[in-house]
C-alpha cells in the first residue's frame, strides 16, 4: 500500500510542476474562441435544421403523390 501512495504523491507532483509550465490563455482571447465556438455551433444548428426541413418537406412530398 506504501508504494500507491509514493506513486499518488508523485503523480500530484509531477503534475504541478507541468501546470506551471502551460502557457493559459488570457481572458480576452477566452471570450474570443468562446464565441467563435458558439457562432460555429449556431451555424452548424441552423444547416443541419434546414436540411432536416427541405428532405423532411420532398420525403412528404414523395410519399403523399
Amino acid at each position: 500500500m506504501d508504494w500507491k501512495k509514493n506513486k499518488l504523491a508523485t503523480y500530484l507532483i509531477e503534475s504541478k510542476k507541468e501546470l506551471k509550465k502551460v502557457t493559459w490563455p488570457t481572458k480576452k482571447e477566452t471570450t474570443k474562441y468562446t464565441l467563435i465556438v458558439i457562432g460555429i455551433s449556431l451555424f452548424i444548428a441552423v444547416f443541419f435544421g434546414a436540411l432536416d426541413f427541405v428532405f423532411s418537406t420532398l420525403v412528404g412530398l414523395v410519399i403523399s403523390s
